[in-house]
């Protein structure tokens, strides 16, 4: 059976964040306007930084929660990495849309709403209520798109 775009673009979110070298939790997250791919990101550390494969966790080292202190992390966010892969190639975010498989934090979401991003579907959710809120006072829509790993 053929998939809904949703599914189509979640599904992809998904595959891309198997490229994660993440220990904790692998993100994917697939920037789409008028139903083509104009970005993708996964979390992982910059280029040319050691993988936490390779060196262990640091936030799991200094034990710190999931959804606080992101800056202890050697690691750059799914959407991070996909706004950083649009400006290299100079595309533009705006009026487009993000499937990220996981809710973004709020510091990714105080990116995606001045990079101009008008909807965001996630998979699954992350313990960050500032960031719902500043999603919804920026007007960003949000759909929560129940689809797992192997598909729908």
């Amino acid at each position: 059976m053929r998939p809904s775009w949703d599914e189509y673009f979640m599904r992809i979110a998904f595959l891309v964040a198997e490229r994660s070298t993440c220990l904790r939790r692998r993100v994917g997250a697939v920037v789409v306007k008028d139903k083509r791919i104009l970005a993708t990101g996964y979390n992982g550390p910059p280029s040319g930084i050691k993988h936490c494969e390779e060196v262990g966790c640091l936030r799991e080292k200094l034990g710190v929660p999931s959804g606080q202190r992101h800056e202890l992390c050697r690691g750059l966010h799914a959407e991070q990495n996909a706004i950083i892969q649009a400006a290299l190639h100079g595309v533009s975010l705006k009026d487009a849309v993000m499937y990220i498989t996981t809710q973004p934090c709020i510091i990714c979401t105080k990116m995606l709403i001045n990079a101009g991003i008008n909807e965001i579907i996630i998979s699954e959710g992350y313990p960050d209520e500032l960031a719902r809120e500043f999603l919804d006072e920026a007007g960003v829509r949000v759909r929560h798109v129940n689809i797992s790993k192997g598909g729908s």
